[in-house]
């Protein structure tokens, strides 16, 4: 018995040495939109795989230009789907490993309670002096609020108002510090629970704006990466994407 017990206890610990033998560190790309739900899934993730995610968070306009002047990424995890599709053309990623990690909501928001009617009719009022949105050229939550500016008719009426953030991130803290009354803000950024989690919020529909399809791509950087390949096979499986729900996209 003892004998047993001692061969069962070699082969575990042989097990255990074998798995962090074949863990890896991956350096991924996030964009800021993604903030909280990639901390949600890092833990899970690293768990369940032993692999060690290095998370960066920034704008994904920002991420392309380090990428194309060789940042060590492996990984990107974009906020739109055109931009991994570039960066596949251009060769500086794997082909056949994008895919669509989630659906973006776009939702105008402010820090004060009952401020943002469910209509968003408080655009139209122009009652306000700032109201924040992400730099649309580099992010696309920002593209997309100005595409919603315009299909409402009041790029004109409110471009004088407009301060721009570096990344969503950025424009969030604009307007929870109160320097904008109001902006436009991923609503993974004030979604938990199935709702609202503070302020007053319109979540804008679909409509006004090109969806905001969200794609991961594998980098070259990273293609002979395992973690790499773990990481986005982890995203398409159910306990990602029950984390990525949770936080109010779609799949």
């Amino acid at each position: 018995m003892r004998c047993r017990n001692f061969v069962a206890l070699v082969a575990g610990f042989a097990v255990c040495v074998g798995q962090a033998a074949m863990a890896e560190e991956v350096q991924v790309a996030v964009a800021a939109n993604f903030t909280a739900p990639m901390q949600a899934i890092a833990s899970d993730f690293e768990k369940t795989t032993g692999h060690k995610l290095v998370t960066a968070f920034g704008a994904t306009g920002q991420f392309y230009a380090q990428i194309k002047n060789g940042a060590p990424f492996e990984v990107l995890l974009a906020a739109d789907d055109s931009t991994p599709a570039k960066l596949e053309q251009e060769g500086e990623a794997v082909a056949g490993s994008r895919f669509t990690y989630a659906v973006g909501t776009l939702a105008l928001w402010s820090a004060k309670d009952g401020y943002v009617d469910a209509k968003g009719e408080v655009l139209k009022r122009n009652a306000f002096k700032h109201l924040a949105i992400a730099n649309p050229k580099t992010a696309p939550y920002g593209l997309a609020a100005t595409q919603v500016l315009a299909k409402l008719g009041l790029t004109q009426a409110l471009g004088g108002k407009l301060v721009e953030g570096q990344n969503i991130t950025q424009t969030h803290q604009f307007v929870s510090s109160g320097n904008a009354e109001l902006g436009f803000v991923a609503l993974s950024q004030i979604y938990k629970g199935g709702q609202i989690s503070s302020g007053s919020a319109w979540i804008v529909p679909a409509s006004l704006h090109e969806p905001i399809r969200q794609d991961a791509v594998i980098l070259n950087k990273g293609k002979d990466n395992p973690a790499a390949r773990a990481l986005l096979d982890y995203l398409k499986g159910p306990k990602a994407a029950e984390v990525i729900m949770s936080y109010g996209y779609e799949l």
